[in-house]
Formats: C-alpha cells, structure tokens, sequence
C-alpha cells in the first residue's frame, strides 16, 4: 500500500488518477485551489472513505506545496509517491496577443509550481529515505511546434528538461523522478478556456481530425498509469502512453475508428 500525493486532483487526468490509486488500495491526498473538494467529486469517492483527504493548495506558494506535504505527512506517516500534476493554459491565441495574466498563470503554475513542488518533496522524501516523484509531461515536451500553445509548449519542455536533471541530482538518495506523457485528452483543459468558455480549437476542424484520432479519455490513460508508476523502480522514467507507434496504428486504421470524442 502506497501513500500519493496529486497536485491539481480534482477534475481531470488528476482526479482520474486519484481513483485509479485508491482502487489499487493506496491512501491519497487530493488537493485543488478550491477551500473544500467539490461536492460531485466527494460523493464519486464516498466508497472509498477513510483512504483520502482533500487539502487546499495553489501550487503558486511554495508555502501552500509545504503544507500540502506536512497534512499528507500528518495523515499518512510516510509520502511514497508525489505528483505534480497541477497544470495552467491560456486562451488559443498568439503568444504576442497573450494577456499578463494569462502568461503570467502559466509560468507560475506549470514552471514554478511543479518546482516548488519537486524541492518540497525531494527534501522530504529524502529525509525519509525513499519515494518517487512524477510530473506531467504535454504539448511541447518533444519539442513539437503548434501555433497558439506555444507558450504551454515552452512550459512543459521546461518541466521534461527539469524532471530529467532532477532525476541525476537525485542519484544515491534513495528517491527518484520521473515523468508521465499522457498524450491528448478529453478534459476541460482542452475544451475550455482558463475563464470557463469553449475554446476556439474546438470549431477548428484541422484539430478536431486530429483529437479524434489521438486522444483518450482521462480515465483510460490513468489505468495505464497507476500500475506502471507502483511497479516503477528506476529513476529517469518516462512512463507514456501515447507512443510514436500506437499513434501510426492510429492514423493507419483512423478510418475505421468509430469512437469520436468531438
């Protein structure tokens, strides 16, 4: 039984996540910027009863990243796995015509954050003498190009080149790192702007061939995970699930292929 901590675990890869652990047996510590874990969420989980917590936290403050820790640490005794999951993205539009705020998020959120996270949890994990943490990789992470995300694509090859230096600073401690390449999902991060309001690249045709023949849903790539990360050993590992030969089958047989998501 393993003891996780998700960052940005309340909708999403993230809370998908989340389930998969606590099916597995494991204690699990959900965390998003909301002060209580939303209603519909708590009751999907109220099966699972005492093996979860929900704890606030904008991973902005390393301040609230610490105290994500010490709960978790409070609840459980120990933290065996810790994801930085939480992730920010901004409106579908040029970099140059990108707002302050919305740059700004991104940075703060993807960049900053899933560092804070990683030095909190390092330092710690350390101190205990094992555990594994894990990041997200996206868009950007294998230096692929797509106009109007760039600034997301620079967020997360960031984070890969970070998460694979973190792994060699943390040789002979005891902890590892890795990182999770989930692919294309149907989640709000796509559907949605940051304000809530359907993205423009949902009416963009070009994308909607694409999605339809990459993406997954969030709860199909979590059981995929989970089983791969609590049978992970090695540090450095990249657990993905949409590789460069499943994506050719997809495109190959794309014609035949009847599950649209949009």
């Amino acid at each position: 039984m393993k003891n996780v901590v998700i960052t940005g675990s309340t909708r999403g890869i993230g809370y998908s996540m989340a389930k998969e652990f606590l099916r597995a047996g494991c204690n699990v510590t959900l965390s998003g910027r909301g002060e209580a874990l939303p209603e519909t969420t708590g009751a999907s989980l109220s099966h699972f009863k005492d093996k979860y917590i929900y704890v606030p936290c904008n991973v902005q403050k390393k301040a609230s990243l610490q105290n994500l820790w010490d709960v978790s640490l409070e609840k459980w005794g120990s933290i065996d796995i810790w994801i930085n999951n939480a992730g920010q993205n901004t409106p579908h539009a040029f970099s140059w015509e990108t707002g302050e705020t919305y740059t700004e998020n991104i940075i703060k959120t993807n960049i900053t954050g899933m560092i804070y996270g990683s030095q909190i949890a390092a330092v710690e994990m350390i101190k205990q003498g094992h555990g594994a943490i894990y990041s997200m990789e996206g868009l950007g992470s294998n230096n692929m190009i797509q106009l109007k995300t760039i600034l997301y694509g620079t967020t997360k090859h960031a984070l890969t080149y970070f998460m694979k230096g973190l792994a060699k600073e943390l040789e002979g401690t005891g902890v590892i790192a890795g990182r999770l390449s989930p692919g294309m999902m149907l989640t709000d991060f796509i559907t949605k702007t940051p304000d809530g309001e359907q993205s423009e690249v949902i009416s963009d045709e070009k994308f909607k061939k694409l999605f339809n023949i990459l993406a997954d849903k969030p709860e199909t790539v979590a059981k995929f995970f989970i089983p791969r990360i609590l049978n992970n050993t090695k540090s450095d590992t990249q657990i993905a699930w949409l590789t460069n030969r499943k994506a050719i089958w997809r495109f190959i047989t794309s014609g035949f292929r009847k599950d649209r998501l949009i």
